[in-house]
């Protein structure tokens, strides 16, 4: 296996075929700011932006970063809403309050990982599901039938602002200040330089942080002035616009999963470590049969390796023997190591701590398998709870 490389998408001046992917209302910002993107959800992520990841990685840890990603909001409205999103979700969404955010998967019926993402409760017929990449929406209609209840686009675009110092940009970014009592998973309505949002406390960083998300129903969306209102917001805290690359090195670190890479449908949700938001007893859902007897062993795991940046897709070994590959890999400027997360091939092979692992630099390394996430087990940095700053 050779040097890695990657694909990704620019923006040109010229005419020719551009159909079929969404852009960003906050596209004239990247393309000035040298964007390169890859396709997520059918829409333009900003992967690399005039920084650099290391940097944009340090601003995230020690500042507070503005990230564009693509993130896909679908609503499910109706009488039946709440019927819906319990015929689907592993967990059982009644005890989801308005107001409030959840972790939530869906499953095959093999009990396979279609997706995952956060399930918003607007009201109390009304769920926001914001996706991650997977055919959510025609899954989501097609389960709808028989139900009243209705599946729509909101046509809505998410971005994150993540770090140490979100919460202070926050409360200068809203016109009418913070929103009250804004815990982890709290969703809010608010007005950010004229224009309504919807904030969330989340985000895919494991940092302190929260996400904003445009309302296109209740009129066009100026995206260049809301994006540059919010970025004027976090100037008094040093916030600079990050790309993709920076917030990949601390989701692997924090051990936050990326469906279709990570895991996807030959995985249930006991494989990849998520077995905590399966509840096979108040409710059914698509999946439950299959997962009441599936196989419980975790296949996902870290990896940390001393001398190179694991190779995306490399093969891990013990010995010469292979046990699994790399699913997610960086170079964390952390502690100046490399950092990866990894699919075993049986869960057996979790007792192999030792391995060797191929690097960016094609060369075999010692590396050592470890459980996830790398560290701050009990997510104490984005609830609030740790402010060091590293």
């Amino acid at each position: 296996m050779g040097a890695a490389v990657r694909t990704v998408v620019a923006a040109f001046v010229e005419p020719g075929w551009d159909y079929g992917v969404l852009r960003s209302p906050y596209s004239p910002c990247h393309e000035a700011n040298g964007a390169k993107y890859c396709v997520y959800n059918n829409r333009l992520m900003p992967v690399s932006q005039a920084g650099d990841r290391v940097t944009d990685y340090w601003t995230l840890r020690r500042r507070v970063g503005l990230f564009d990603t693509g993130e896909r909001p679908t609503e499910i409205v109706g009488p039946d809403a709440l019927a819906l999103c319990n015929r689907l979700f592993t967990r059982d969404c009644g005890s989801l309050r308005v107001g409030r955010a959840a972790y939530g998967v869906l499953c095959y019926p093999d009990g396979g990982i279609l997706c995952d993402g956060i399930l918003m409760r607007l009201a109390a017929d009304r769920f926001w599901y914001v996706q991650a990449d997977g055919p959510v929406f025609s899954w989501l209609v097609a389960h709808a039938q028989g139900l009243d209840v209705r599946i729509l686009d909101p046509l809505s675009w998410v971005a994150q602002v993540q770090g140490p110092r979100a919460l202070e940009v926050l409360a200068r970014a809203c016109d009418g200040g913070a929103p009250p009592d804004f815990r982890y998973f709290a969703v809010a309505r608010a007005t950010m330089g004229g224009q309504p949002v919807l904030v969330s406390r989340t985000g895919w960083t494991g940092e302190i942080g929260w996400e904003f998300y445009t309302l296109p129903e209740h009129g066009p969306v100026d995206g260049p002035a809301l994006w540059n209102h919010v970025l004027a917001a976090g100037q008094p805290f040093g916030m600079t616009v990050c790309a993709l690359d920076s917030m990949d090195i601390r989701r692997i670190e924090a051990g936050i999963l990326n469906n279709l890479s990570d895991m996807d449908m030959t995985m249930n949700p006991f494989q990849a470590g998520l077995g905590a938001i399966v509840d096979l007893e108040r409710h059914d859902f698509i999946g439950r049969a299959a997962l009441r007897t599936a196989d419980r062993g975790l296949l996902l795991h870290g990896l940390t390796c001393a001398g190179s940046e694991p190779l995306i897709h490399a093969e891990v070994t013990d010995g010469e023997r292979p046990i699994g590959r790399v699913t997610a890999g960086a170079w964390t400027p952390l502690d100046e190591r490399g950092i990866a997360i990894v699919r075993l091939d049986r869960a057996v092979e979790s007792t192999a701590k030792d391995v060797r692992v191929r690097g960016r630099d094609g060369a075999l390394h010692p590396a050592r398998l470890t459980s996830l996430p790398l560290y701050d087990q009990d997510k104490r940095i984005p609830r609030g709870l740790d402010t060091a700053i590293p």
